[in-house]
């Protein structure tokens, strides 16, 4: 009878149960718990966040209120009340039962708060940082601050804004770093960076995210698990005790925990942390300051979710790297993003371990068990990404483990194979549109430099895209200025066609003054301020000269009316009475009404835009520069670097050189990047500019980067950098092996340019130590005329056609003009077709057999000894590479027996070459033979561009002999000692007299 009654009664009291716990999940959104909320006290209210002290003084009943203090942070899209979603378990109470001080900021529900949907990601970390120091003014200690998720990534930039001012540690949870380390599905980083540009340009600048659908977003991130929770909860609606342990934080998740998110804080985060992933290349912006997280010295902590599929193991992991500084552990644990915070496991491991981690480093307890020192990860190391078979395990156990392995590892193979072609693919719809607009341009077509920054500025006012002294400026705000000077120029009587001279140092006055210039139509004459000034003026033809304040006594030596242009609004000129100067400061441009002749970039491709000077043995040349020419060097930096809006260009030399112009500022304003003015060559501060403005690409001229490696206190902290490329022109190859070992994994782009333009070659690849590369896409037709270096003749064919060189053999490199061509350019009419047209370079290469142009000298340099035909560059493009050598020249002497070809080198502090040394150098010279004489110097003068110089040395004739000096012995082919004797008989004519 009783087990018959219980059959009947037993059913019908669990559908009741069912029933009465349903109506009451759909009447209150879910069963009374009867929890309380653990007790604090808003110790501050501001419109942008409150800031809660739990279990404050005056309710601790005999807690010690000197406990150390700990900020936690929760994402924008989380309640703050997650950190005490049960009292018993929650953060907050575990936290202060261990003895220590939990605060909590509350950025409150931003669609309830007037202007709360216009946060942008800089109001919550500058907020931030002022709730920690509210921390330390009301306690006197050092604050811990804890983040989850994004706040943790929230935590980290505080602390690089702070440079760790008043922080004790740092820990977070489940917060991403390298964001496109580890991503969810194995999306491809181009895709990912491409898709979170897009997004947060076209989407997010108009769309907020709703509470609701944070939810959903993040359930939908493991939809497995989400399912198996409401499943488990229908099945046990009708057992009451089973379910009230965990019901506070279901209903947390459900509902209760979602908060409404700004687009503009979606959109930063998007843009500045995930398409420029700049948590790992520093340069992120805070009020407008630039900020690396190199600045971190604190210690940190992060929690690893083994199966977090948001906060990727990989990713969270990129804090060892990224803070190179401080001392990183980790605790890792078998949970998902949420577990690692609330939860089981987050009671019974995450807090305690929280608390003995700050107890620890308080001097208050032992070091916690569970932490450990986080390992780099590099790649190939198999930290990758959570798959969603890892997550799958995690939900429904260990069954199936290994058959779902295999599984995994069939996958992970057909990703790999593909993300190549599609990282392909988003490279080519970078840059095809470039190369379609360099084709298409022709001497009419408007294009300029001040043009192109005003379409960029069009396109993304926002943008950030002037670097200088630690600040940043919009492509707006530089574009404005731009615009304010020219106003000012046209109320000072400049025209179109009128040649200005800027007489000014490399700082953003400078790039604002040449854009203003080519927006007006006008020559800017590039006046170097160590140059002969005079004589530059003359060979510029300036009618004006606009300077800074710096070079204002220097330009009122010149004839010519001066401007005086930046220098900050509150600067004394100190001028007299009678100074014929006009201060362009002062000049109101909305006063400035606007000539009827004035048009916005009225610049024609084949219109003068530039003048910059160079010296030519030892002679002032100027370069006249087309608005073709800068837009050619402009369009092929920016395609063979691959520039766009994730790249931070380092223009190390001054904007007056044309590396500075053509190269550094026309490839950042073409590629959409920033570009980071420096304040000349300092090896002392390149890693920290390069940390802190998050620099991907950094041009150079010839053996500049020496000058840092070199430097004694140079250091990249086990390789920690941001640097992907160098691009430049001239780098010694001895130089180009150091700077690539020094910067691994960051490649070398050497390229070549004729003066004119017309023939540019790139060295894409960058495999080819020394190579100059292949011609670049839209660049024009390049050839190379087969060559006769003994006569000094193009070689002609039976035909009468010019022969092209064959593989590995010296040829004369030829274009095909495209735009204006100089009148001073060799131009040959009828060379592979009748009445074909080309411009002779008078310069050497030779082509390898897999297409890759060599720099073998020019036809002027080359040195015609008694054994045969000498080429200068092959000779110091082998002798640098020996590891012993620092820098390297080649050049002839004269003597009475006929040209000599010497090689003079420096060699690394500590280091000495031999003459075996010397043979193994050349034993592999393709073409040309090696140098009769080859000697140690103490030092090789540099150019203003970093250029070695052999001037003095060729003046000097044969050199001394010395234990370091060493002659070719004709008859052994080895190098041997240069006796005074050899010596003497070389500078002996041939009547035996010697040398007067």
């Amino acid at each position: 009878m009783d087990l018959s009654f219980s059959a009947v009664t037993g059913p019908i009291e669990r559908l009741v149960a069912t029933a009465q716990n349903g109506l009451e999940v759909l009447r209150l959104g879910g069963l009374e718990t009867g929890a309380v909320p653990s007790p604090f006290q808003i110790v501050e209210s501001v419109p942008m966040y409150k800031l809660r002290r739990y279990f404050p003084p005056d309710s601790r009943r005999g807690a010690d209120p000197s406990g150390p203090p700990v900020l936690m942070v929760h994402p924008m899209m989380m309640s703050a009340n997650m950190w005490d979603v049960t009292k018993a378990d929650g953060a907050v109470g575990i936290l202060h039962a261990a003895g220590l001080d939990p605060w909590v900021i509350d950025f409150g529900e931003p669609d309830k708060v007037e202007g709360g949907m216009r946060r942008t990601l800089t109001d919550h970390i500058v907020a931030l940082s002022d709730a920690v120091d509210t921390i330390k003014r009301d306690t006197g200690q050092d604050v811990h601050l804890a983040g989850y998720s994004q706040g943790g990534m929230w935590s980290y930039q505080v602390a690089a804004y702070r440079s760790a001012k008043d922080l004790a540690s740092l820990i977070t949870f489940g917060s991403p770093v390298d964001t496109l380390a580890a991503l969810p599905m194995n999306i491809p980083p181009n895709l990912a960076a491409f898709g979170a540009d897009f997004m947060a340009e076209h989407v997010f600048n108009h769309l907020d995210i709703q509470g609701w659908m944070a939810r959903i977003g993040f359930q939908m991130m493991d939809p497995v698990k989400t399912a198996k929770s409401r499943l488990d909860f229908l099945r046990q609606l009708h057992d009451r005790e089973a379910l009230l342990p965990r019901e506070q934080q279901r209903r947390f998740l459900d509902s209760e925990g979602w908060i409404a998110w700004s687009g503009p804080a979606i959109a930063e985060l998007l843009k500045q942390f995930i398409a420029h992933n700049r948590m790992m290349t520093g340069g992120f912006a805070i009020n407008g300051q630039l900020v690396t997280l190199t600045d971190i010295t604190c210690p940190i902590l992060s929690f690893v979710g083994e199966v977090d599929d948001i906060g990727q193991p990989a990713a969270v992991r990129g804090i060892r790297r990224a803070a190179p500084n401080a001392d990183v552990y980790e605790a890792t644990l078998r949970a998902g993003h949420f577990g690692l915070v609330v939860g089981s496991k987050a009671a019974q491991i995450t807090w305690p371990t929280v608390a003995e981690w700050v107890l620890w480093l308080s001097d208050r307890g032992p070091k916690p068990v569970n932490i450990s020192p986080m390992p780099e990860h590099t790649e190939g190391s198999g930290d990758k990404g959570v798959p969603l078979a890892a997550r799958v395990l995690a939900g429904i156990g260990g069954a199936g483990e290994v058959a779902m392995a295999a599984a995994r590892t069939a996958t992970d193979a057909v990703l790999a194979a593909n993300r190549s072609m599609r990282t392909l693919a988003v490279e080519t719809v970078r840059t095809l549109p470039r190369l379609t607009r360099l084709g298409q341009v022709n001497d009419h077509t408007r294009i300029s430099l001040g043009r192109i920054l005003g379409e960029q500025a069009h396109g993304n006012p926002d943008g950030e895209f002037l670097l200088f002294d630690g600040r940043v400026h919009t492509y707006q705000a530089v574009d404005r200025r731009i615009d304010n000077v020219v106003r000012g120029l046209i109320s000072v009587g400049v025209r179109q066609g009128d040649r200005v001279g800027v007489l000014m140092e490399t700082r953003p006055s400078a790039l604002v003054a040449i854009a203003a210039l080519s927006r007006l139509g006008a020559v800017a004459v590039l006046m170097p301020p160590d140059g002969d000034l005079p004589q530059a003026a003359s060979l510029g033809g300036v009618s004006e000269i606009l300077t800074d304040p710096a070079n204002l006594d220097r330009a009122r030596a010149l004839p010519a009316q001066v401007l005086v242009l930046g220098g900050g609004e509150h600067r004394d000129l100190n001028l007299p009475p009678d100074a014929d100067v006009i201060d362009m400061e002062q000049i109101d441009p909305d006063s400035v009404e606007l000539p009827g002749w004035y048009r916005p970039n009225p610049g024609l491709a084949k219109d003068r835009a530039f003048v910059a000077f160079s010296r030519v043995g030892g002679r002032l040349v100027a370069k006249e520069i087309t608005n073709f020419r800068w837009a050619l060097s402009a369009f092929g930096t920016a395609t063979a670097a691959a520039l766009d809006s994730r790249d931070t260009v380092y223009c190390l030399t001054p904007l007056h050189h044309q590396s500075g112009l053509l190269v550094a500022l026309g490839g950042a304003v073409v590629g959409g990047a920033r570009i980071a003015l420096s304040r000349g060559l300092q090896p002392d501060r390149f890693v920290h500019e390069v940390r802190q403005y998050g620099v991907t690409v950094v041009t150079y001229t010839w053996a500049m980067l020496g000058e840092v490696i070199d430097d004694p206190g140079f250091s990249l902290h086990d390789g920690n950098h941001p640097v992907r490329l160098f691009i430049g022109s001239g780098m010694p190859t001895g130089l180009w092996r150091r700077v690539t070992d020094a910067f691994a994994p960051a490649q070398v782009v050497e390229f070549f340019s004729t003066t004119d333009g017309q023939a540019v070659l790139a060295n894409v690849a960058g495999v080819k130590i020394g190579s100059k590369g292949r011609p670049l896409p839209g660049g024009g037709d390049i050839e190379l005329a087969a060559y006769d270096p003994a006569k000094d003749l193009i070689l002609e064919g039976d035909d009468g056609f010019v022969q092209v060189a064959e593989p590995d053999e010296v040829g004369v490199l030829l274009s095909r003009p495209r735009g204006p061509v100089d009148p001073g350019a060799a131009v040959k009419r009828g060379v592979f077709a009748p009445a074909d047209t080309w411009v002779s370079s008078e310069s050497l290469f030779r082509r390898d057999a897999d297409g890759d142009f060599w720099m073998v000298g020019s036809r002027t340099a080359v040195m015609r000894t008694a054994r045969g035909p000498v080429f200068a560059e092959p000779i110091t493009d082998a002798v640098s590479l020996i590891p012993a050598v620092d820098l390297a020249v080649t050049y002839g002497v004269t003597t009475p027996h006929g040209e000599l070809a010497v090689t003079a080198v420096t060699t690394r502090p500590g280091a000495s070459i031999t003459p075996a040394d010397l043979e193994d150098a050349f034993a592999n010279l393709v073409v040309g033979l090696p140098p009769d004489i080859v000697h140690v110097v103490a030092e090789l003068p540099l150019s203003s561009s970093y250029r070695p110089e052999s001037a003095a040395l060729r003046e000097a004739g044969v050199p001394m002999t010395s234990r370091h000096g060493w002659r070719l012995d004709p008859e052994t082919a080895k190098y041997v000692r240069l006796t005074p004797a050899a010596r003497s008989k070389l500078v002996a004519d041939p009547a035996g007299r010697p040398e007067q």
